[in-house]
């Protein structure tokens, strides 16, 4: 009698569309608000493999795929989704990393609500597929089995390339070039790789063992990182230009912007660089840490971005009885993502909005006592189309605090430009670069938030992408193909 055989995922019956429709968008499971409030584990859990194969299922495999557009580093999306709807993993997850060289980064903080999911054909009726949950669970599970995977030695090139900062631009292009056979060595000024990664994003969003497993990966491939390298003051730029075919500037913009007000040198006052630097990249998150860094009572964070709720976040996981955000725009125009205003407000972060400091206030010994702000309303449209905040006078009132992180923004760290005067860089300190990605120094390309000022990660790793392919272009002998990417003016502070 021969044994029945279990059935497998290929036996399943594929849906029709109209059953695909059916299917509504799975939830990601994540910690309750209340507990996650008082630690640093990461807030979102996951999804198992049942629930993402179901919600891949979703993707109605569109003849013209308006999610790749979407995509900075242009993902085959409906690829690796239907590999996954299938069961295999080990080919989504080869096809995944082809295209992406840090998915479980892009599939945690990435803003696909508005780049693939935004675009998403199912989001005109109804929710778009949650394609940032299923990217995170693909390369999770690739991170989890690496021995099911491909990996393909390319022949040795010759040509060698130096990257200057391993943040997601610097990792990307790295990826993409150690792909091809050219030998790569990254120059970090941190003792720890990651940038933004690792000194930026708390824990709760990113954990760090994650984007050291990223790194990890990239240097088995071959890629070489020599940290504590100051660009600027370790070696100059011209220096690495002579021992290298081409180098790649991605060092970011970590400068940080501050408010211009009376009191802001004040004892108490952070910028959010040093705030989550010393939380993040030094470990004072971690309880067991002698990282010194303030644990106020009632801290006030000055922004809306990204950032500003990152570093409120902390603020009360460290112990914060009041953590508050002061925004001088209203909720609907905060710019942070809104799963990290929704995660926010579940927190039990209270939001001060159309609120504008004037002055920090101090007490007899230097240490701050209050905030004093004035509330705003919307004025003429600015640059950006948005309407300008403006005073109400008379409407001035003080927030009592002990701590203040500003975070309105990052500007570029002149330490790397002013050793090369030859690099041509715009009136706000941004490196000027031609439509290949190429600087005024032949070989000498750069991207990410160095050029584009302050933007998101997954903007820094299209850029990596976009130059790792010029790159190799020039190396080869041939001009460079114009890059297929809108650099936009480096923004102003929020």
């Amino acid at each position: 009698m021969t044994e029945e055989r279990p059935p497998t995922d290929e036996d399943r019956p594929a849906l029709t569309q109209k059953e695909r429709m059916a299917i509504d968008r799975v939830a990601m499971p994540e910690q309750d608000a209340a507990i996650r409030a008082v630690n640093f584990r990461e807030v979102n859990l996951g999804l198992t493999r049942q629930i993402a194969m179901l919600e891949a299922e979703r993707c109605l495999q569109c003849p013209k795929p308006y999610c790749i557009g979407g995509c900075p580093v242009s993902v085959n999306i409906p690829r690796f989704l239907k590999l996954l709807r299938e069961g295999d993993l080990p080919a989504a997850a080869d096809s995944l990393l082809d295209d992406n060289a840090l998915p479980c980064v892009t599939g945690r903080v990435c803003p696909q609500e508005s780049q693939c999911e935004g675009v998403c054909l199912r989001a005109k009726k109804g929710n778009a597929v949650a394609i940032g949950h299923l990217e995170r669970f693909v390369a999770d599970w690739a991170q989890a089995h690496p021995d099911e995977l491909i990996h393909l030695k390319p022949k040795p090139t010759g040509r060698t390339i130096a990257i200057v900062g391993s943040g997601p631009a610097g990792l990307t292009a790295a990826g993409e070039l150690v792909k091809l056979g050219h030998a790569v060595t990254i120059f970090e000024a941190f003792h720890a790789a990651g940038g933004v990664l690792v000194y930026g994003i708390p824990e709760f969003r990113l954990p760090k063992d994650i984007v050291q497993a990223e790194v990890d990966r990239l240097v088995a491939d071959g890629v070489r990182i020599e940290p504590n390298s100051i660009i600027g003051k370790t070696y100059t730029l011209p220096e690495l230009r002579t021992r290298f075919d081409a180098v790649f500037l991605a060092v970011g913009a970590g400068l940080p912007v501050f408010m211009d007000v009376p009191g802001e040198n004040l004892k108490g006052v952070y910028s959010a660089n040093e705030y989550l630097t010393r939380v993040n990249l030094m470990g004072a998150w971690n309880p067991g840490s002698e990282t010194p860094v303030l644990h106020g009572q009632r801290v006030a964070v000055v922004g809306g971005g990204n950032v500003a709720m990152d570093s409120v976040r902390t603020a009360r996981r460290l112990g914060a009885d009041e953590a508050m955000i002061v925004y001088r725009r209203g909720r609907d125009e905060l710019p942070a993502r809104a799963e990290e205003v929704h995660h926010a407000e579940q927190e039990g972060i209270r939001f001060d909005l159309q609120v504008a400091p004037v002055e920090v206030l101090g007490d007899e010994k230097g240490w701050v006592r209050a905030l004093r702000c004035i509330r705003m309303e919307p004025g003429e449209p600015d640059a950006s189309g948005r309407a300008r905040p403006v005073p109400i006078p008379g409407s001035e009132f003080e927030i009592p605090c002990e701590m203040v992180v500003v975070a309105i923004g990052t500007r570029s760290n002149p330490l790397l430009t002013a050793t090369a005067p030859d690099l041509r860089v715009s009136d706000r300190g941004y490196i000027e670069i031609d439509e290949t990605g190429m600087t005024s120094i032949d070989g000498v390309f750069a991207g990410g938030d160095i050029v584009r000022g302050a933007a998101t990660v997954i903007l820094a790793m299209g850029d990596g992408k976009r130059a790792a392919a010029a790159i190799d272009r020039y190396l080869g002998g041939e001009a460079p193909a114009a890059a297929d990417v809108t650099v936009e003016a480096a923004s102003e502070p929020a």
